[in-house]
């Protein structure tokens, strides 16, 4: 048996990964799809203290690369249910069974999409959902970028440098990303920002040739070969009986990470909050392998 299950492999998985180890816990992380979470994806990290610059990819390599040298058990399964059963936890996989003392949730959340007709026909054929992924395909044609926060003006960032002609489209007149980031891009002779306006319809043929966009209840159409879509996320999900969410399926815990069952904590973007950073994910990790040493300790 477990001290503890870390069910998702993102900076707040790894992290709770590196603290359970440190705190003598016998712990085991499972992750259904890439070590890093979605963070790996992001071109550059730049407000993370210490560190100026750095690219998704290698944060998520160096903090993997510290939970392997100290030889904290990772296992490519995907969680899909919990039970309880007396003074355990019983977490089926796809592929076994683990029982464990405590569970902390950091199972994160995914990509929003933007709900047209064609959109999961399209992917990777002109629409992404990640620009260091396939940004190199675009290489020196028309693409549009649609998201008004961090996540879309970075990506803005990395592809200005590939692309011919880069289009920011926005539904509001203001950004959510960090002025320093606009005005650099506002510098771009290749970057044109269009706000005020939404995608109302996606044009193609064997892949995306245009979309449309309506402003004002004007429509018309802008030809592109690529659209890269970074418009937020939403939770990602395993069956729990009886675990509290709010309306959005965020998990509720407050800054104790503690959930309303005994025994199960939650970390980083699956948590209700109102940031969600790598270095709240982090913090939310370190409090809540504490608290499940606590409970183990103290409880059980």
């Amino acid at each position: 048996m477990y001290d503890v299950i870390i069910i998702g492999g993102g900076p707040a998985g790894l992290t709770a990964g590196i603290y359970a180890k440190r705190a003598n816990m016998k712990a085991l992380i499972l992750e259904e799809k890439n070590i890093g979470g979605k963070i790996i994806n992001a071109s550059k990290i730049e407000n993370y203290p210490g560190i100026e610059s750095i690219s998704g990819y290698d944060f998520s390599i160096s903090l993997y690369n510290q939970v392997k040298a100290l030889d904290i058990e990772i296992k490519m399964e995907k969680a899909i249910k919990i039970e309880e059963s007396k003074n355990k936890k019983i977490i089926y996989t796809n592929k076994n069974k683990y029982e464990t003392k405590s569970i902390i949730i950091a199972i994160g959340s995914k990509d929003k999409k933007i709900n047209l007709e064609y959109e999961d026909e399209l992917i990777g054929k002109g629409i992404s959902y990640c620009a260091t992924c396939d940004g190199m395909f675009f290489k020196d044609k028309d693409v549009a970028i649609v998201g008004g926060g961090n996540s879309a003006l970075y990506d803005a960032l990395y592809l200005k440098d590939i692309v011919k002609n880069l289009y920011i489209i926005h539904r509001n007149s203001k950004f959510k990303a960090d002025n320093e980031i606009i005005e650099k891009l506002k510098k771009c002779l290749n970057v044109n920002f269009i706000t005020n306006t939404t995608i109302t319809k996606l044009i193609k043929k064997d892949s995306l040739k245009a979309i449309e966009l309506t402003t004002n209840k004007e429509k018309r159409i802008l030809n592109i070969d690529g659209l890269f879509i970074r418009i937020g996320q939403t939770p990602n999900n395993i069956e729990i009986n009886n675990l509290k969410t709010d309306k959005i399926g965020y998990i509720k815990a407050d800054e104790t990470t503690k959930t309303n069952i005994k025994g199960i904590f939650v970390a980083g973007d699956i948590r209700t909050k109102s940031l969600r950073q790598i270095i709240t994910a982090i913090a939310d990790a370190a409090v809540a392998t504490k608290e499940a040493h606590k409970y183990i300790n103290e409880v059980l």
